[in-house]
């Protein structure tokens, strides 16, 4: 599992060290991460062989031809580069991602269970906040739409 947050700084080559355990959690049949510009935010997204397999079964749910799988398929899968790490763990971000992202110097590392994000440390600072708020404010919605519905645990 990708948990937690960290901050980084890219070097002159845009590399940067994930931590000990994203790339635990990311081991798989090559000794590196599959990331793409997300399609959530302005980030990078990240992650091993099961992110890659979730994609692929979303994907393959729609037919072919279809506008969304199409979208899909070329952002996640045209998109998509295999990092691999160096002998100092490493992995190299492409050019083209830096640029369409802004990243330029110091970023934030975000684990989500199953996949993680890399973000520019400042956009990450506004989005973080923006998340806080969604969670603030829709849990308690949440809780109480289970209770009406006699699901889930006692809040």
């Amino acid at each position: 599992m990708f948990l937690s947050t960290v901050e980084k700084q890219l070097d002159a080559k845009r590399r940067i060290v994930l931590p000990q355990d994203f790339r635990a959690a990311a081991a798989g049949p090559f000794d590196g991460v599959f990331c793409f510009p997300s399609v959530e935010a302005d980030c990078i997204e990240g992650g091993g062989q099961a992110l890659f397999d979730t994609y692929l079964r979303l994907i393959d749910e729609l037919a072919f031809g279809d506008p969304l799988r199409t979208a899909l398929e070329t952002s996640v899968l045209g998109g998509m580069a295999k990092l691999s790490y160096d002998t100092a763990g490493r992995i190299t971000l492409p050019e083209a991602f830096c640029e369409m992202l802004g990243l330029t110097d110091h970023v934030a590392i975000v684990g989500l269970r199953d996949r993680f994000q890399i973000w520019p440390r400042d956009s990450f600072l506004v989005h973080r906040g923006r998340q806080r708020d969604i969670a603030r404010e829709g849990l308690p919605a949440f809780r109480a739409e289970q209770r009406a519905l006699g699901v889930g645990g006692q809040s």
